[in-house]
């Protein structure tokens, strides 16, 4: 349409007095439409006159006809349910039948409003019941969901109907459920008689699970009964009924459960709910089942305060059948149950008690003025509980994982029988920052066993310290450290400890030749000693202590510069960075004082080489600090790819007292990374009297751009250890990796851990195979199937535990 045929159209929408007609509610369209006139082409050169007729003959036509022929948007009634967004309809040829009401749109027709959209060859609406009829590449979009299929019958408003030959796809679980009559139950809800489920793109997926009156509900679960597994054109698994979740928000309901068997345990099922709250808080319950030992029951519950506040609180409990009391079981099969089976090796403590708990909980809480507190607390019934549950959903190796990523705090190794409590309160400026903390270290033997208990606890303990500063706008520096301490001991020492240790600084540059700076602390110690168990100390006494200490340190740098000049690299820095520092400490009496420190008069010098390349961000610009044909700056990138340090201690002290030895072992260090993918890491120790080394560790790892790595690390100390340990990871395809771990005690012959296995990866599914042998723990064969958007399915079997689908 030309632009005079245009602009006498606009004009008649323009007349009020005809905008509420029918006539005039199609002219008024124009603005938005092309005309489509099959039987108007323009064959022939025709003159100016010609085509001022043809345009007024079109005209003419429009005018007259009714119904219209034209591709429109339909906006004063067409859908009238929602007066802010309005349902549009575009088609290649449309008309309107008066009588029913309806709207026929032919040829590329799209109906949309807001988040919905269909498409298809041909649609039949019918305005007063909201329904729709699509036939010929049927397409419906709603939200991030799509229906497909060849012919739809549909209540667009209420968005209820069915498809036939339809597939359709849930974006967030990336699932395609396919059926020859697919039922929409409402804005979530979908059945299908036969159906087909798979997350693999394409129409030959890799993997499918077909069924009977499948119903699944976003936000919720897939229901499917007779249930079939197949793989490509091969049925592998069989389930009357089968549950998969269809969710893509917090909601409650079952998770998939644990499954397994072991000798300790027997049978095992650990089933979890989720109990989503509200918005900020939800909490999971699990019931472990364990055929030989009891139901572990458990709970684990999060909240959120606000953006700087949230906690987790977990807890489990068992009535164990079994106990560790040195004594031999006679079990139910009739034969006499070694006391082994129910301790563990390196443990010289029994475990009497069947109340077995384990009870962990972290919080962040923002305060007012500033502050921040962090609770932590880990408390179980007895040294071999993390020994027993080190995995599984409740277990020691989730739950280190879970705080770790969500808190930034660990938790105690699960060997650890002496678990730390604390609750801290700290504050940070700029220069300054305090920390006040009460730290309970809960020693689980002794307080199974009883005995004497010689843990020292911090209750509390408070610090406030500031960091190096000038002193007004003198040539001096200072920092300071302040502590308070109460140390409590149930059966011993008991004393109160403040500690003040301010420190004054002189830094002194001579040019670019060498930095000096001599610095000067000084220490005073309080104590208000309680109680002192073994009688050295005397006691409700005020005791103090001054210790000053000096410190000169002295250094310098020297460095070339070799231009290189190559593709990557332009420059290489060297710098040589030698370092000579005395330190002081006079020697003190320590039978006098709760705790001491150490005299200390000694020189240690070192030498420290580095290199550094520079190299440019755009490997296209020139050299120099613009680039002239961009006029832009010229910026580099900065790589420290090898650091090598040497260094020693002669002790002043030791040599005044005739010490032979007064040198310290020589010590050395590296840190190497030539390439992207290539970097090294070692340090030694040796010894010029024995002229041996007392440890080396080396440490290198090798990657490559596929995703192929190695990394072997061997570790050495004189008279006591040496170990080697292995990690390599091969892309043998795009999709097979093949991984595998070692690590061997060389000082004493054993094997420490051994893993080997591999990983295959497809567009919608995973296998992972994996064989783990750990020392003084268990053997465990891995064979896990992921299907994705569905699940895990597979076991990991162990001498002692089993985990199913996770």
């Amino acid at each position: 349409m030309d632009l005079i045929t245009f602009s006498f159209l606009r004009f008649f929408c323009n007349m009020n007095h005809f905008q509420n007609s029918h006539f005039i509610s199609a002219i008024c369209f124009i603005d938005r439409i092309k005309i489509f006139m099959p039987g108007y082409r323009a064959r022939y050169r025709i003159g100016q006159a010609a085509h001022i007729i043809a345009r007024l003959f079109i005209l003419i036509i429009i005018l007259t006809a009714i119904p219209v022929c034209v591709c429109a948007e339909i906006q004063d009634r067409f859908f009238e349910d929602d007066s802010a967004e309005p349902w549009h309809i575009v088609a290649d040829e449309m008309n309107y039948d008066h009588k029913t009401d309806q709207y026929v749109a032919k040829g590329n027709a799209v109906i949309t409003k807001k988040g919905r959209k269909l498409t298809a060859d041909f649609v039949r609406f019918n305005y007063n019941t909201m329904e729709v009829l699509a036939v010929g590449h049927v397409i419906m979009t709603a939200g991030e969901d799509v229906l497909i299929g060849e012919r739809m019958e549909m209540d667009l408003e209420a968005e209820i109907g069915t498809i036939y030959n339809g597939t359709v796809f849930l974006k967030e679980n990336h699932f395609y459920i396919k059926g020859n009559k697919i039922k929409k139950l409402g804005e979530n809800s979908y059945f299908v008689d036969k159906a087909s489920l798979t997350s693999c793109d394409g129409e030959r997926p890799a993997w499918k699970v077909t069924g009977r009156n499948l119903k699944v509900t976003l936000e919720g679960y897939g229901f499917v009964n007779h249930a079939a597994l197949w793989a490509g054109n091969v049925p592998v698994l069989y389930t009357p009924f089968l549950v998969f979740p269809a969710k893509r928000k917090r909601q409650s309901g079952l998770l998939p459960p644990q499954i397994g068997y072991s000798k300790r345990k027997w049978e095992e099922y650990n089933q979890p709910f989720y109990w989503a709250i509200n918005e900020s808080s939800d909490v999971t319950f699990y019931l472990y089942h364990m055929g030989r030992r009891g139901d572990k029951v458990a709970f684990e519950y999060r909240y959120v305060l606000d953006n700087n506040s949230k906690g987790t609180m977990m807890y489990d409990f068992l009535k164990d059948k079994k106990v560790d009391d040195g004594t031999q079981d006679f079990e139910e099969t009739g034969t006499l149950q070694s006391i082994k089976e129910w301790g563990y090796r390196g443990d010289d403590f029994l475990r009497p008690n069947s109340d077995r708990y384990w009870f962990r909980w972290k919080h962040d809480q923002a305060m007012p003025f500033g502050f921040s507190a962090k609770l932590d607390i880990d408390i179980i019934s007895d040294q071999d509980y993390l020994h027993e549950f080190k995995h599984g959903y409740t277990g020691f190796g989730e739950t280190s994982d879970y705080y770790s990523d969500n808190f930034g705090r660990d938790i105690d190794e699960y060997d650890d029988s002496t678990r730390v409590n604390s609750l801290n309160i700290n504050k940070s400026w700029s220069q300054y920052s305090l920390n006040a903390e009460l730290r309970w270290y809960d020693n689980v033997i002794n307080r199974r066993q009883g005995g004497v208990d010689t843990t020292l606890h911090k209750l509390p303990l408070v610090e406030f310290n500031a960091s190096k500063q000038q002193i007004y706008k003198t040539p001096f520096y200072t920092d300071f450290d302040s502590e308070y301490l109460y140390s409590y001991n149930k059966d011993g020492n008991r004393f109160h400890c403040l500690d003040l240790y301010p420190r004054f600084y002189l830094p002194y540059n001579f040019r670019s030749y060498f930095s000096f700076e001599p610095s000067f602390g000084f220490r005073e110690t309080v104590w208000y000693v309680d109680d002192f168990s073994d009688g050295t100390i005397e006691t409700n006494k005020i005791l103090n202590r001054q210790i000053y200490d000096i410190k000169l340190d002295l250094s310098t740098e020297i460095y070339k510069i070799y231009n290189i000049n190559g593709k990557n690299i332009n420059r290489i820095k060297h710098s040589i960075e030698p370092q000579i520092i005395y330190e002081y400490i006079r020697e003190q009496d320590h039978e006098e004082y709760p705790d001491s420190i150490g005299k200390n008069n000694v020189v240690t010098y070192s030498i420290t080489n580095t290199f550094t390349s520079r190299s440019k961000e755009n490997p296209e610009q020139k050299n120099g600090v613009v680039d002239e044909e961009n006029d832009e700056p010229v910026s580099y990138n900065y790589n420290q790819f090898c650091r090598f340090l040497i260094e020693q201690g002669y002790d002043i002290g030791e040599a005044r007292d005739d010490n032979p030895e007064p040198f310290s072992p020589i010590y050395a260090e590296l840190e190497l990374s030539p390439a992207k993918y290539l970097s090294l890491q070692a340090d030694a120790e040796w010894c010029q009297y024995e002229d041996s080394l007392l440890s080396r560790n080396v440490a290198v790892a090798l990657s490559d751009y596929r995703g192929d790595r190695l990394f072997v690390e061997h570790r050495y100390a004189l008279d006591s250890r040496e170990s080697i340990y292995y990690n390599i990871n091969l892309k043998m395809l795009d999709s097979l990796e093949v991984f595998g771990e070692y690590e061997r005690n060389i000082y004493d012959g054993r094997d420490i851990r051994s893993v080997i296995g591999f990983l295959y990866e497809s567009q919608c599914w995973s296998i992972r195979c994996f064989y783990e042998d750990e020392e003084e723990s268990d053997r465990r064969y891995g064979f896990i199937v992921s299907l994705y958007g569905l699940g895990e399915i597979g076991t990991e079997l162990s001498g002692r535990h089993v985990e199913g689908p996770h």
